[in-house]
């Protein structure tokens, strides 16, 4: 079945930030309706199905997809924090780094400069703040198969809680 006008902005908007109440309310939709109504519509098989279609339009068309994302992953995980430094130790330019790092492995950096009691300069401190990569490997591990970081939550008992609370409940009467 087709989408309405509205439906079919709702999807496209959605697909911006993913922020359903907000999508609702770019779409179209009264602020004040605008979450319980975004929250209906994400229950429909019809707009899951067209967001799922324009999801898969923008992976083509970005060549972005889960492939992409786990290789830039593992290249960023096996990065050499050494190819930042020079022979002797010193930090090497940052138009001389390897691109994985100018491309969101360094988080920032911070150049200190030492002056002597009289004013001029006799050195520099160079700091670099490196991302986590902990969480990438996090992230590659949810993904594979082996899901070494999946989350499992299991829930144990209920029938013998529900058990209980019948026969407390015939001990009441």
């Amino acid at each position: 079945m087709p989408l309405t006008g509205k439906r079919e902005r709702f999807c496209q908007e959605y697909l911006k930030d993913l922020n359903a109440t907000q999508a609702a309310i770019r779409a179209g939709y009264s602020e004040h309706t605008a979450g319980s109504q975004a929250h209906d519509l994400l229950k429909k098989p019809e707009v899951q199905a067209e967001i799922d279609r324009l999801k898969l339009e923008r992976s083509r068309e970005t060549k972005i997809d889960a492939n992409w994302l786990l290789k830039r992953l593992a290249a960023e995980a096996e990065a050499d924090v050494g190819d930042l430094y020079g022979p002797n130790g010193e930090l090497k330019p940052v138009q001389e780094w390897p691109e994985i790092w100018r491309k969101g492995l360094v988080q920032g950096f911070d150049i200190e400069v030492i002056r002597a009691p009289d004013g001029p300069e006799v050195g520099l401190v160079k700091k670099i703040k490196v991302s986590d990569r902990v969480k990438r490997l996090e992230l590659i591990g949810k993904h594979i198969t082996v899901q070494a970081f999946q989350e499992n939550v299991s829930h144990t008992g209920l029938d013998a809680l529900a058990e209980r609370l019948e026969r407390a409940a015939r001990r009441v009467d």
